[in-house]
């Protein structure tokens, strides 16, 4: 089994998904993984792992790594509506990333503004089976991370 290190994808309070308001990722519907509350200031979001950014959206990426674990970073509920406004991308589609590497730039107060949850569920694509994700004690005791701390381990 590969195991992979997925990081923070922003610093804030590591929390489980089950506490994201938002039953697609709550109930784990695109994949397993943990969220974080950002604070709530303009802050750089990171890709969690290395590998190919697969999918790049205002608000959202997919970065494949070379064991093809796919992880997904959400930034903000419902915050595709937004059109892009708030965020600004470092990067482009079809890159390699390493992980730590700014991907986007995230103003979690403009979200807020608009009356959308800031809050970043990062999930590893399309996985079914919930312990094949460690999550870390920072999520366990719902805890302050910083980008670049290991936020769960994705088994595959």
């Amino acid at each position: 089994m590969t195991m992979t290190p997925v990081l923070a994808a922003v610093a804030g309070r590591a929390l489980p998904l089950s506490e994201v308001p938002d039953p697609v990722f709550s109930q784990g519907m695109v994949g397993y993984g943990a969220a974080i509350d950002p604070p709530r200031a303009v802050v750089d979001a990171i890709a969690p792992v290395s590998g190919k950014l697969l999918k790049l959206l205002p608000h959202a990426y997919v970065i494949v790594t070379v064991d093809n674990v796919g992880i997904l970073v959400h930034l903000g509920l419902d915050t595709v509506g937004l059109a892009g406004a708030g965020f600004t991308a470092h990067a482009s589609e079809g890159d390699t990333v390493s992980a730590g590497q700014v991907i986007i730039t995230y103003d979690v107060p403009a979200v807020e503004a608009a009356g959308l949850n800031p809050v970043v569920p990062v999930v590893v694509m399309d996985e079914r089976e919930p312990e094949n994700v460690t999550v870390s004690d920072a999520v366990h005791h719902g805890v302050s991370i910083t980008p670049n701390e290991a936020l769960f381990t994705a088994g595959r």
